[in-house]
């Protein structure tokens, strides 16, 4: 296949066809690992420094050893070169790290490049219909057991590809979960934003959600755009209610909600403006490292 990038962290280029992962490696027998998904966006990474953050963070919930920063950029750089010599469009860069292989030695990583699933272009041109779904746990969960790496974005995603299904054969694209108290928490694959007028509004994650590096952008740029951003509690019902209703993540950018659990939802004035601004934030907030 031409139109994918292997990498592996010491700088390797690899033939996409070729095995890569021992049969005994954690992230494959038990999904033990951690990974972030980057836009690659005319030619350049989104954000980057924004996953790198969070790369750090899920690494530390798994006690996996620290990242090298300065050798996950380079690989990133390394990527997104073979991918820019290879294509023109848009690709999904994933950083793979794994705690290595069950007999033992150094962990895995390596990152891939590919092209985005056709899915990305329809529902960032024609929304998404969502139904919610119960995720079957508190809103106090995280705190009260951190062993269950809620908040951490980990490679054990198959009770989320097994939501995404779900919604598939109930007719619908996306899942928005609810705690046990019945709030919103997130998608299996993005942050759940509301409007209300000039006010956006996404669940605090303190409720035991993944923090989402793209919310957290748009929130910068939005604020200097006269917008007021709030991280508060928010229930099925206001979404209902909310002018307009957003999936929000590193790929498919602002995905509107334009129905809930079969309730068509209107279409709000700053649905263009949200477009834009997500736009902007994916690509110029995160791309700077930070002071040393």
């Amino acid at each position: 296949m031409l139109d994918r990038v292997v990498v592996t962290l010491d700088g390797q280029v690899h033939d996409v066809d070729a095995p890569l992962l021992r049969a005994d490696d954690l992230a494959v027998v038990r999904g033990d690992g951690v990974f972030e998904t980057i836009l690659v966006r005319g030619g350049a990474p989104c954000g980057v420094e924004l996953h790198m953050a969070r790369l750090m963070t899920s690494a530390a919930a798994l006690d996996l050893p620290t990242p090298d920063l300065d050798a996950w950029r380079l690989l990133v750089g390394l990527a997104v070169d073979e991918w820019t010599r290879i294509s023109k469009d848009e690709g999904a860069l994933r950083l793979v790290l794994s705690r290595g292989r069950e007999s033992g030695g150094d962990p895995t990583g390596f990152a891939t490049v590919g092209p985005l699933h056709e899915r990305v272009a329809k529902a960032r041109a024609d929304g998404v219909a969502a139904i919610t779904l119960a995720r079957g746990y508190s809103v106090d969960f995280a705190v009260d057991a951190p062993w269950q790496l809620i908040g951490a974005k980990t490679l054990s995603y198959a009770t989320n590809m097994a939501a995404l299904r779900h919604a598939a054969r109930q007719g619908a694209d996306d899942v928005i979960y609810t705690s046990s108290e019945g709030k919103v928490l997130e998608g299996p694959r993005s942050t759940v934003l509301i409007s209300r007028g000039k006010t956006l509004i996404t669940p605090p994650v303190e409720h035991g959600i993944l923090a989402g590096t793209t919310v957290d952008a748009l929130f910068q740029v939005a604020a200097d755009k006269g917008y007021t951003c709030e991280r508060s509690d928010v229930f099925p019902a206001d979404l209902i209610a909310a002018d307009g209703v957003w999936l929000i993540s590193s790929i498919t950018l602002a995905a509107r909600v334009v129905s809930l659990n079969g309730v068509v939802l209107g279409t709000p004035d700053i649905a263009d403006d949200i477009t834009a601004l997500v736009d902007l934030a994916v690509e110029t907030v995160g791309d700077e490292e930070p002071d040393a």
